[in-house]
């Protein structure tokens, strides 16, 4: 049998392309692992290509595993191909040229344990305390790296900057340390190679003499540093083929670069363009609902999904009252497909933008003695955040509980290191807290005394109020520990460490409503049961729980999509930083992961940071053309709720203080009102996206009812 006569046309075209640059475009589920692994063998049966010659670069460990264990078996023998990873690759090429570059061959790769730790050393030679400067600086770090700018080329992409000398004298410092120790980091690999080749064109010629026929994987996925090695090994023989596919490209916040596609275009313009448009995956009525959502994009190569599978059911959009409501809805359906449908649990998944939104499904699964795990995330009270609170919760009940009390040292800014640990435990043999407590008694320096009693302090603040209700006590402790200040970043892992932790303190209220008379003690309790209920091992048959940027690659007969409201998904951030199109492949990678049957969902109010807020339905519903379900839904405006001067131009009511919500921002609270009677202006303060200033006359402006 033939090795391409299983391939459609689609497939076929580009396999037999072997010469010259190609650049497929692959829908979602379209097969591409299929035509990749068959140009191979292709290559080496057919055209009697050495597998000396080829090289094949994927994305993960798993996939060039399996791409290995598929061409060994479609040729009958270990090929020999060079099928890998990028990191892989230059680890490869550096362990026999490196010390052309003034390191030893025995080098190390120092991995993020290594890495933060000479980070946390020049932090403090160049005083860099506070954590969000700090978090500011490896962001530069890592963007100079993605983008293969050493230390002196970096300094002009930061001039002006507040932190310009610090970004500076950091990067330079820690390339320097790992010089001196000998070591790279995983960025390093690719940037040094890069290097290589630049400084030493015998060594690339080597490799391009070598790589006559070379095949990306996820091109899309591909950072500045990547595409340019891809460039270099392949310059000489031209015979490069990607495949990716520029709609599902979804990890720009860490490098991925979308212009490759279009560079590729540029930089090989002979190249030949092939569409893999059929979907093996999903229903009809699933691809229709993707195919408008990411029509919508504009930087795109424009292509059609289309499958031979049936229609299908259709989609399902279901809008809930609470958020609450919406994990009922879900939960129930989820049962009434195992018990009643015939499908197993790990025939679904629970898609969600944020892994904080995962708790109500926890636990109504939970309670539905449904089995379950997590990707994107750890389950919600084995989150560090989550942890963080609970620590304060422990040692306030059981003053002997070290291991809480070293979590709270090691997280907040209350500077109780190693060091002040190993001083105070030297002091006496009794427990750590009582030490602190009684430092008056004890021979240690100021600093150190002046540390204990400043825990001391929160501690007693924290200790006279053990007696409210489990709720109030634990927003007591939110407050007045100040979480927002430790998560102070507006990164998206900040944003979502805080929402986890008001998703908690909602969590206790739900505990209390349930147990009015509980008290923290048997909170706790609650908690380590829940715990071990989480450590059950659910791998073999369990519904998945996931963000969506962790679920890439992977499909599912039945999906749930969750919070699909403005904020949440499309992401808040996503309407200041103009990343609406990468929400947008976000949602698209969502929809494609469903083969059989979709759901989609949202609420009207949702429990965010700490209150009930009003939640306009996701724009993607709009695009996605469900208006039938939509426009059933839209929620209605009752006198309790907003109040607003219809049809008026008297802005009197928009006074300091007073609270608004906006369809795009959520709510906030006027904070300025100095400018209405002159401009219609005020400043409002909105708890995600902070202080703004906008037009009464246009912006969507209601004022919330107390």
């Amino acid at each position: 049998m033939s090795i391409i006569e299983n391939l459609n046309e689609e497939q076929l075209l580009p396999v037999l392309q072997t010469e010259g640059a190609v650049l497929i475009t692959a829908g979602a589920g379209s097969g591409k692992t299929r035509l990749l692994t068959h140009r191979i063998a292709y290559l080496i049966e057919e055209k009697k290509v050495s597998p000396y010659n080829i090289l094949a670069i994927t994305f993960t460990n798993k996939a060039a595993n399996e791409m290995k264990q598929r061409v060994d078996s479609m040729i009958g023998s270990n090929s020999g191909v060079w099928i890998s990873t990028f990191h892989s690759l230059c680890l490869r090429i550096l362990r026999r040229d490196i010390d052309k570059l003034g390191f030893s061959k025995s080098f190390s790769v120092y991995a993020d344990d290594e890495k933060n730790h000479i980070l946390k050393e020049l932090f403090t030679s160049f005083k860099v305390e506070d954590e969000s400067d700090r978090k500011t600086i490896i962001y530069h770090i890592n963007r100079a790296k993605n983008n293969n700018l050493s230390p002196r080329e970096y300094e002009a992409e930061v001039v002006g900057e507040s932190l310009e000398e610090e970004i500076n004298g950091v990067y330079a410092g820690y390339q320097e340390k790992l010089k001196n120790s000998n070591a790279l980091d995983f960025d390093d690999l690719l940037m040094k190679t890069y290097e290589l080749f630049q400084k030493f064109p015998d060594v690339l010629a080597f490799y391009q003499d070598k790589f006559k026929y070379i095949h990306i994987d996820e091109f899309q996925d591909t950072n500045k540093v990547q595409y340019d090695i891809a460039r270099m090994l392949a310059k000489k023989w031209q015979n490069i083929l990607v495949v990716g596919d520029e709609d599902q490209c979804i990890y720009g916040w860490r490098g991925a670069n979308i212009e490759n596609i279009a560079n590729f275009q540029k930089d090989f313009p002979s190249l030949k363009v092939f569409k893999l448009q059929q979907n093996y995956r999903s229903t009809k009525k699933i691809i229709d609902i993707a195919n408008k959502v990411i029509a919508k994009n504009e930087t795109r190569i424009k292509k059609v999904l289309w499958t031979e599978n049936p229609e299908g059911d259709d989609v399902t959009y279901f809008l809930a009252n609470s958020d609450y409501q919406e994990a009922e809805f879900v939960g129930r359906k989820i049962v009434d497909l195992i018990r009643n449908e015939g499908y197993s649990a790990n025939d679904i998944a629970v898609l969600m933008r944020l892994n904080a939104l995962s708790r109500n499904f926890e636990k109504f699964l939970n309670n539905a003695g449904i089995a379950y795990k997590v990707l994107g995330g750890f389950k919600f009270f084995e989150r560090a955040e989550i942890k963080n609170v609970i620590a304060y919760l422990r040692i306030l009940t059981n003053p002997f509980d070290e291991e809480s009390l070293l979590r709270i040292f090691s997280f907040s800014k209350m500077g109780i290191g190693e060091n002040t640990i190993i001083t105070l435990r030297m002091q006496d043999n009794k427990p750590l807290l009582y030490i602190m407590k009684n430092i008056e008694n004890y021979d240690v320096k100021p600093s150190i005394k002046k540390k204990a009693e400043s825990f001391m302090q929160i501690y007693n603040t924290l200790k006279e109020k053990i007696n409210l209700p489990v709720a109030s006590f634990v927003r007591f402790i939110i407050d007045t520990v100040d979480f927002k200040k430790i998560y102070n970043t507006d990164s998206e892992e900040d944003l979502t460490r805080l929402l986890n932790i008001e998703q908690f303190a909602e969590s206790v209220k739900e505990f209390q409503k349930d147990n009015p008379e509980a008290t923290l003690d048997e909170y706790l309790q609650s908690v380590a049961l829940q715990n071990d209920l989480d450590n059950t091992d659910f791998e073999e048959n369990s519904v998945l729980l996931s963000t969506v940027h962790a679920v890439k690659g992977l499909e599912f007969k039945i999906v749930f999509v969750v919070g699909m409201e403005e904020g949440v998904f499309p992401i808040i951030r996503s309407f200041e930083n103009d990343d609406i199109e990468e929400e947008r492949r976000l949602m698209y990678v969502a929809i494609t992961r469903a083969k059989q049957k979709l759901f989609l969902s949202g609420c009207r109010f949702r429990n965010l940071w700490g209150r009930e807020q009003f939640q306009k339905p996701s724009r993607f519903l709009e695009e996605a053309e469900l208006e039938s379900f939509v426009n059933k839904t839209k929620p209605t405006f009752t006198p309790s709720a907003f109040t607003q001067p219809a049809g008026s131009k008297n802005f009197d009511d928009f006074k300091k203080g007073v609270q608004v919500f906006h369809s795009s921002f959520g709510v906030g609270e006027i904070v300025d009102d100095s400018e209405v009677q002159s401009s219609k202006m005020v400043t409002v303060n909105f708890n995600i996206l902070g202080a703004k200033k906008l037009s009464l006359e246009y912006a969507p402006l209601k004022i919330l009812k107390k």
